[in-house]
């Protein structure tokens, strides 16, 4: 365990991310699978090998590695592990964007030979489902990011939802901090306006609510001082 002192935010997980990850997996089947059907044509010999299908093999086998990878790091590091850019979604958006263009690029060359013009929803839902893969590729590790807690030698700040404020706590303006349940915990402030700060949802909640516990028990100690404990003041 860092001392409060030397470390930094520590980002926290959702207690369901193991979950969470495996479906993300499974939502990669989707490009995987496009990019199998995109090149089937070629394989059977009905479509020739164009230097856009060639850009598609190439990004394709790139995020066969990639996936590989992720798969590899996730065994290693567990659920604590995310990229500041999520490569997996970055080529899983390639793989649907240059998948859409194609198959645009069909139907608008048989348009031009037949004169006949019709719109087509296919490339259209591919471009916005990599669009969709893009936003993720880069908002990821900002949303990881979001959901920390952060113990220094001034107090303790962090955040338990990602979609919700922020806690920022200083010394001076705090006179206890007490468990409650097995996850949650109690902050009791000078100015008599107590909050609860539930790890309930975060991975190894009960871990984390016990490191910010004994950090509080060391901050308030040493502002109150060894003989200054609440409750020991009495009037002369």
């Amino acid at each position: 365990m860092n001392t409060p002192d030397t470390s930094g935010p520590v980002t926290l997980y959702h207690k369901n991310r193991g979950r969470i990850e495996r479906l993300r997996g499974f939502s990669h089947l989707l490009p995987a699978l496009i990019l199998f059907s995109g090149l089937w044509d070629v394989l059977v010999g009905e479509e020739t090998l164009t230097p856009l299908l060639g850009l598609e093999v190439a990004v394709g086998a790139a995020y066969v590695l990639l996936l590989l990878r992720e798969l590899r790091q996730l065994r290693r590091h567990g659920v604590a592990h995310h990229e500041k850019i999520a490569w997996l979604e970055l080529a899983a958006a390639g793989i649907l964007a240059l998948e859409g263009y194609h198959i645009w690029h069909r139907h608008h060359e048989t348009a031009l030979r037949t004169g006949v013009h019709r719109l087509h929803v296919l490339p259209w839902l591919y471009w916005a489902v990599a669009v969709w893969y893009g936003l993720m590729a880069f908002g990821l590790a900002q949303l990881h990011r979001r959901r920390f807690l952060h113990l220094h030698e001034a107090g303790f700040s962090g955040r338990l939802h990602p979609f919700r404020r922020r806690f920022d706590f200083r010394w001076d303006q705090l006179t206890r901090v007490e468990p409650v349940g097995a996850t949650d915990a109690v902050v009791h402030t000078v100015a008599g306006e107590p909050r609860l700060l539930s790890f309930a949802q975060v991975h190894d909640g009960a871990a984390h609510r016990d490191q910010l516990l004994a950090h509080a028990a060391r901050g308030t100690h040493a502002q109150q001082g060894p003989n200054d404990s609440p409750g020991s003041k009495q009037d002369a």
